[in-house]
């Protein structure tokens, strides 16, 4: 029986692991849950999971669950708060496994701790591997702590690599739907609404990274991320864009070949792969051959999406600009959501905060989180100044 701390258990990829962990309850059990600050899924969850221990964001939410599990007569769970909980929940000696899906870097100090105790780490949260992949990939390695994607993309990834040696790969192609937005007129893009970014064709995500896969920001990260997972440099991380998301990613070999993993569109699936590796175990979610159809790939358009081409210049700079990048799309992805900024201000906001952004190396978590903090601010700063609606350029005589 594997033992399991899900870090962001009431996220949808929290729902979809505690969803998979119901099919094999003689496999996996929960031994600690972070939830953030939904109480009342965190509350139905300790009922059906009895966790040894349960985190929350705040105190007040902590006070408010601990009342409610004593008010329904549970007993033994006990119930902590804030950055230092999370910790706990991912370092708790029971814990053989970790799931890591804390959206942003709120979750960044938890993954590290759980590294640096031994704990395998199963990785939804590509934020962490942008801001501090090159100190969470060294702890790893230095311990011999497994980190392995969750992320469809990557996990696809790690999948077709079993097949040769790591000296025999050519390149990686990560495979992106091309969000809502690859076909609509450039010119339009100043008129996308809210509502329209968060109808992604393919998938169902969180808010977030629904509008980061619209801008492909998401696909940016991922090339980071790629880098640091599978040691490459951006040269050898390409992108192509694959409507259907059939295929979720391809590995091309030296001598040519190209291996690539097609599954159902279903998170569960590189859930199960990550809680059950190195075994695989049976599963329902096949893939209906018959239903295939087409498969269509073409290269992406880094003038319509802006956000990739920062993201590869960022790859290629790491450290800071790595971290800059990450913050900076939060803070205008938010004020998007917010209607403070338009669509396009958030390629804008993210250029203006890296090249303000100062050549740094942050050696650990705490200069990551300082440098992210800086980054947050600087982001803040430029929003404030970019009008809501973007103004038509003044024409020079």
């Amino acid at each position: 029986m594997k033992q399991i701390a899900i870090l962001g258990s009431t996220g949808s990829i929290g729902q979809s692991s505690l969803s998979i962990l119901e099919e094999y309850p003689d496999r996996f059990a929960i031994a600690s849950l972070a939830a953030g600050r939904n109480v009342d899924a965190a509350f139905d969850q300790c009922l059906r999971w009895r966790p040894r221990v349960v985190s929350l964001a705040t105190a007040e939410l902590a006070d408010t669950l601990a009342l409610r599990l004593r008010e329904a007569g549970v007993t033994g769970i006990e119930v902590l708060h804030g950055a230092a909980g999370t910790v706990q929940v991912a370092t708790l000696p029971e814990v053989d496994f970790v799931i890591s899906a804390i959206v942003g870097v709120a979750g960044l100090e938890a993954t590290y701790a759980a590294i640096l105790a031994g704990k395998p780490v199963g990785l939804a949260n590509k934020e962490a591997m942008v801001a501090a992949g090159e100190i969470l990939t060294a702890a790893a390695r230095e311990r011999n702590v497994p980190l392995l994607p969750i992320d469809s993309e990557h996990n696809a990834i790690h999948q077709a690599m079993r097949a040769g040696e790591k000296r025999e790969i050519s390149r990686i192609w990560l495979t992106a739907s091309g969000g809502p937005f690859r076909s609509l007129p450039l010119q339009d893009f100043d008129h996308i609404t809210v509502e329209q970014a968060l109808k992604h064709p393919t998938w169902v995500m969180g808010r977030r990274i629904t509008i980061d896969s619209a801008t492909m920001l998401n696909k940016g990260l991922e090339i980071i991320e790629a880098c640091r997972l599978f040691d490459l440099p951006p040269s050898a991380v390409k992108v192509t864009v694959h409507p259907q998301s059939t295929v979720h990613s391809l590995v091309e070999y030296i001598d040519g070949s190209i291996l690539a993993q097609i599954s159902v569109t279903d998170m569960r699936l590189p859930i199960l792969y990550a809680l059950s590796y190195p075994e695989r175990l049976p599963s329902k979610l096949t893939f209906d051959m018959a239903a295939l159809g087409r498969l269509d790939f073409s290269p992406p358009d880094f003038a319509r999406f802006p956000c990739l081409r920062l993201a590869y210049e960022a790859a290629e700079r790491g450290g800071a600009h790595c971290i800059a990048l990450n913050a900076a799309d939060e803070v205008a992805v938010e004020a998007f959501l917010e209607r403070a900024i338009p669509f396009p201000g958030i390629p804008r906001t993210i250029e203006d905060v890296l090249q303000a952004t100062p050549e740094s190396h942050p050696a650990t978590i705490q200069e990551v989180l300082a440098l992210d903090a800086q980054a947050r601010d600087l982001a803040r700063e430029v929003v404030a100044k970019t009008p809501t609606r973007s103004q038509p350029a003044l024409h020079r005589r």
